[in-house]
């Protein structure tokens, strides 16, 4: 062959083979769709005829329900409780159940509790202390349920299987859809004392007088949510993130001493039998006071009793309908409180239980600050559907249906508070009272999405701060205080739709994020109106049923005609932070207002160059301003523009101003008048990380000028 034919076959076989290979680069080229505004359609679950794309619960949805009448005693000398409970499971849902999953949330404090094992141990202390040996050695609390029986309804064993704080019933015949199953636990255990061993329930001791303060949840075995969502959400509790569980009605007999008094979720029943005809008297008043509280069992009274203690017993008759938990709390020191509170013409009772050591504290402001959450709560969500609210001297923070264990007493040396504990106590009052909205109405799961609760409920608890105080010190949820967490080591910081469990900040990631971005959605990017209209509208939906995150977000944007895919993706599926800068800008001065000029003109279409007569355009100065955006996230501009006459001007550019560049803008400004500065967020509504580069002129520049160009016929 000679040269020329082996040449031309090398090209002929070689060149294709070179031209595909440069196919395939330029193919390799190409990239998924990054872009801040793309849809969430990617993350979301697809909507379905229980969960719709609207946001709204479909045609078929359904829950189960599950009834409990329980027996329960309360052993004052022993700090003990027994319990003996038939509970009715009805299978609401489209399956055919062959177990049912219980939660045994008291095991997180067994001996044999899996929760200290996960924990990992801070380092031995160079110089061992008497702190240390205590933690290391000392005696373990013997908590946890003791099952004593678990019975089908005839008395026959029911078998089943404890899995740390989880106990499976093994039905002996599948549950069908439309049917239910009833069956029977005996169990004790003891109470923890909360205030050496924490926890979200137990007792208080007071060692001056001997006498205890019970404040009680998680006392009985109760059924876990199921759902066409997740199945079973039989998650271990691992005492951090809380609970999922199905409503139902529940009839309650509480045995206690019977000189206590005591509060409980649900209606009293027997109030003649465990009520004194003074007490009686005192109620029907509260009942019909709308202006301030009602003394209805007095703290003389309460002294009295905490001093005889009584050796005989009571039983307290509860019934509460359509509720998912139930708790209550009793003491002979209790002090006992209540008024009316009108809902939009109905009725609702505000009370409070402390003891000596809370007043005057808890006397001034624990039943106030429980009708104004029931007001502003009702106001912006639905109107309170039960009887009551109770506030109670728990010297915690924790929520129940028509319940909250709250902190704070007196700290000041001649028994009286300070602004400090007083702001403490009222805000943390407000806001477990809240979370009977969220979740204890607004039933979401707490177990994996702690913010749809905690961080929803701290929204709204702003609000009612500031109806109960309009100087009221608002700390967690505005946007200038969640800045140093969002810029903190990323390593140590999670996304909010994360798994409580599994943070490192709980606080800020379960409450303070997620309140910061519903406080700059209402005011800064939505308006209070369409947030309003749409927050409420989401509430109303999910009324005593099972709301997802993709409800929620879904809701919003349907209520409110706003596309927000970027707003969640960024705030609650990222760590990205805010941070808008002014890069530079440029200035252009009009010399001769009769010469035909160039001028640039913003319009719909961009950035044109047109020519007219420069007296017609009225402009005597242009601006083009580059802003542009170290930080991840995207965010409207809120630009306000100072003029050389002491005048001032604001501009909000919405966050789609980002959609072809997420790095960085120019918009060009035109004015009568001359502009000496530029700020970026000057309210500091954004959040953002960085306010070094929201000014022009910079403290290092000393005059707008140096940025300065003639426009010129």
């Amino acid at each position: 062959m000679n040269k020329f034919k082996s040449l031309m076959l090398s090209i002929l076989f070689v060149s294709p083979m070179i031209q595909a290979q440069e196919r395939t680069t330029e193919t390799q080229k190409g990239h998924i769709n990054q872009n801040k505004f793309r849809q969430l359609k990617d993350v979301l679950a697809t909507p379905n005829n229980q969960h719709t794309a609207s946001g709204a619960p479909g045609i078929n949805y359904s829950q189960q329900k599950v009834d409990y009448e329980m027996s329960i005693v309360l052993d004052d000398d022993n700090q003990k409780i027994t319990g003996n409970e038939t509970i009715t499971y009805h299978n609401n849902s489209d399956d055919t159940l062959k177990y049912l999953w219980v939660q045994l949330d008291q095991n997180v404090r067994a001996k044999d509790s899996k929760t200290p094992d996960i924990t990992p141990s801070s380092k031995i202390p160079e110089k061992l202390n008497k702190r240390w040996y205590n933690a290391m050695f000392s005696k373990p609390f013997d908590g946890g349920f003791n099952i004593m029986s678990v019975k089908n309804i005839d008395g026959s064993d029911l078998s089943h299987t404890i899995n740390q704080t989880m106990m499976r019933i093994n039905l002996e015949k599948p549950l069908a859809s439309g049917e239910k199953f009833e069956f029977k636990i005996s169990w004790w255990y003891n109470i923890n004392n909360h205030r050496i061993n924490r926890g979200r329930s137990g007792y208080e001791h007071f060692s001056k007088d001997g006498n205890n303060n019970y404040v009680i949840a998680q006392f009985y075995p109760r059924l876990c949510v199921y759902d066409n969502v997740e199945g079973w959400q039989n998650d271990q509790f691992w005492g951090r993130s809380e609970f999922a569980l199905e409503f139902g009605d529940f009839t309650v007999d509480i045995t206690v001493p019977s000189d206590h008094i005591m509060q409980a979720t649900g209606i009293l029943k027997n109030e003649k039998e465990v009520l004194s005809k003074k007490q009686q008297k005192r109620l029907q008043e509260a009942k019909i006071t709308y202006d301030k509280p009602v003394l209805i069992h007095t703290q003389e009274e309460a002294i009295s009793a905490e001093k005889k203690r009584s050796n005989k017993t009571k039983t307290w008759r509860y019934y509460a309908e359509n509720v998912r938990d139930y708790a209550f709390a009793t003491s002979r020191k209790f002090i006992w409180d209540g008024m009316a509170v009108d809902i939009n013409g109905r009725s609702v009772m505000a009370y409070s239980l402390y003891s000596k050591e809370a007043n005057p504290l808890y006397g001034d402001h624990s039943t106030l600050a429980t009708a104004q959450t029931l007001k502003t709560y009702s106001k912006y969500t639905f109107d309170y559907p039960y009887h009551k609210a109770v506030s109670v001297d728990g010297q915690m923070g924790m929520e129940y249906p028509q319940m909250a264990f709250n902190p704070g007493r007196p700290d000041l040396p001649d028994g009286g508070y300070s602004d400090r504990m007083k702001y403490l106590m009222i805000k943390v009052t407000i806001h477990e009272v809240g979370h009977n909205f969220f979740p204890m109405i607004v039933n979401s799961d707490e177990r994996q999405w702690t913010w749809m609760d905690e961080g929803l409920n701290s929204y709204v608890e702003m609000l009612a701060e500031l109806d109960y105080d309009p100087n009221f010190p608002l700390r967690r949820g505005l946007p200038k205080n969640i800045v140093s967490y969002m810029d903190g080591d990323q390593s140590r910081i999670a996304p909010i739709m994360s798994k409580g469990d599994n943070v490192y900040s709980f606080g800020n990631n379960a409450y303070g994020k997620p309140a910061t971005a519903l406080w700059i959605l209402r005011e800064t990017i939505m308006g209070p109106e369409l947030f309003d209209h749409a927050f409420k509208t989401y509430s109303q939906r999910w009324m005593f049923k099972h709301p997802t995150p993709a409800d929620f977000f879904r809701s919003m944007e349907d209520a409110s005609a706003m596309d927000l895919d970027w707003f969640w993706r960024g705030w609650f599926y990222s760590t990205d932070v805010t941070d808008i800068g002014i890069k530079g800008v440029k200035k252009f001065i009009k010399e001769d207002a009769e010469k035909e000029v160039n001028f640039i003109e913003d319009t719909s279409e961009g950035l044109t160059f047109s020519s007219e007569n420069a007296k017609k355009a009225n402009s005597n100065f242009f601006y083009e301003i580059t802003f542009d955006k170290p930080g991840g996230l995207v965010m409207p501009i809120i630009a306000e523009y100072t003029y050389k006459d002491g005048t001032k001007e604001r501009k909000v550019y919405p966050a789609q101003i980002w959609r072809y560049n997420d790095k960085e803008i120019t918009k060009v400004v035109k004015s009568d008048k001359e502009i000496v500065n530029i700020t970026i967020d000057p309210d500091l509504e954004t959040a953002d990380v960085d306010t070094s580069n929201n000014s022009f002129p910079t403290k290092q520049d000393s005059k707008f000028d140096k940025f300065k160009n003639k426009i010129k016929g």
